[in-house]
């Protein structure tokens, strides 16, 4: 009996401390979820203004030859954005679940779970900053010209809500063309304005899945929290209660057998 008491100490001790680890790391995340939000949300509207006006110059005929555009025999090249660290439920986990099902010749990795698994990168989300995803895009994107690279993809986590995340996959290079709703005019003309529209574009779509992927992973981590602090909680009880019911059976015997020595 006191064996199974002092075991059950031990086991209330315990789980209240990952209470209070849990319980921390969801403050630490609640702080950060507007913060990231509204950081995510800026880029957002940027990314799509970029993406709109490419798909402009990509549609026309000017264009059509730019290596940026057709895809020639280079490698496929793929960001993947998984998070700074662990503890966010499956935040992590269905990045990599996806990332098995994908074949390319090339990985660049942000975020430190993605390099770990990948290889040196980007060791975290957070701190990547914009002058990092403009120095990323020139690199590729004069790989793209060079013949070396024919395709760019970016593996990040689309924010749906505070409760819900989901990876995806979202392809930068080649681009596609898309007619602007009236006639486009581009000066000096089309050819020039995509060679220099093209870097800020790829530049801006990997800072905005960064901050996006992050975004996410501040959401995933803080629920997974939560969760696992009612999941404590409730098994600080149950020992409570076992904890208690073992002292009361101990007293009890203690007492029946003072009052059986009494009687002998």
């Amino acid at each position: 009996m006191a064996q199974d008491m002092k075991s059950l100490r031990s086991r209330i001790k315990s789980v209240d401390s990952t209470l209070k680890l849990t319980s921390a790391m969801g403050l630490v995340a609640s702080s950060k979820i507007r913060r990231a939000t509204d950081a995510m949300l800026k880029s957002r509207a940027y990314a799509t203004s970029l993406k709109e006006s490419v798909k402009v110059l990509a549609a026309s005929g000017e264009c059509a030859s730019s290596p940026y555009i057709k895809e020639g025999k280079g490698k496929s090249v793929l960001i993947v954005i998984a998070g700074d660290r662990g503890m966010a439920g499956g935040y992590n986990a269905n990045v990599f679940r996806m990332l098995r099902d994908i074949k390319c010749d090339e990985y660049i990795p942000i975020g430190k779970r993605a390099c770990g698994k990948l290889g040196k990168g980007f060791e975290s989300c957070e701190k990547f900053t914009s002058e990092q995803a403009a120095a990323l895009a020139r690199k590729l994107c004069l790989r793209v010209k060079k013949g070396e690279v024919s395709k760019v993809g970016i593996l990040f986590t689309r924010h749906v809500s505070v409760i819900s995340q989901v990876p995806e996959i979202e392809w930068l290079l080649p681009l596609k063309g898309e007619k602007a709703s009236a006639e486009a005019l581009f000066e000096p003309d089309a050819s020039t304005v995509l060679e220099d529209a093209v870097p800020l574009y790829v530049g801006g779509m990997i800072a905005s899945r960064v901050k996006e992927s992050f975004a996410s992973e501040v959401a995933s981590r803080r629920v997974a929290m939560d969760s696992a602090g009612k999941n404590a909680k409730q098994m600080t009880d149950s020992l409570t209660l076992q904890y208690n019911r073992a002292r009361q059976g101990a007293i009890t015997q203690e007492i029946t057998e003072i009052v059986a020595g009494s009687d002998a």
